[in-house]
């Protein structure tokens, strides 16, 4: 059992990962299970830079951004499970798999970002996770990604 909490708010979740506007792609992170699993929130509005290019007069979120906003709820999960707030931890992708795009993500949809740990443990430097996202319940994007946990030294 752990303190960690079921739901992180946007300010913690910037206490936790170094991403800021225009590449915090995730707003809420809710149903965290210790080092297990949570879902990602990522209200999309049309506000956002990259529409602006993707597509003029048909915007659609690019498919990078969206496995960067599963990667993005992963790293929360695990900072919030292990207390890592205001640590500075940097997360790098190591590797991606299985990448799939299924349905376009539009300004006005709510996408879930749904990941798994499918290898990690706390102390840990490289994870492995399965990430979903979904609109409405029907399946946007899929891939399984490696990342490594990046904490710096104490006393720098």
């Amino acid at each position: 059992m752990s303190d960690a909490p079921e739901t992180v708010d946007l300010e913690m979740i910037q206490r936790i990962i170094p991403h800021r506007y225009p590449f915090l792609l995730v707003d809420k992170v809710r149903d965290v299970k210790f080092c297990e699993s949570a879902v990602g929130i990522k209200n999309v509005t049309f506000n956002e830079p990259h529409f602006q290019g993707h597509f003029p007069g048909a915007p659609i979120m690019p498919g990078v951004t969206i496995i960067e906003a599963l990667a993005q709820t992963a790293a929360v999960m695990v900072g919030a499970s292990l207390g890592l707030q205001d640590k500075g931890m940097l997360v790098y992708f190591m590797g991606m798999e299985g990448v799939k795009f299924r349905r376009k993500v539009v300004p006005g949809d709510v996408l879930e970002l749904h990941v798994t740990v499918t290898r990690g443990k706390p102390g840990g430097k490289v994870w492995k996770f399965r990430g979903e996202a979904s609109v409405e319940g029907e399946m946007a994007a899929e891939a399984e990604f490696t990342a490594m946990m990046d904490m710096p030294a104490e006393g720098k």
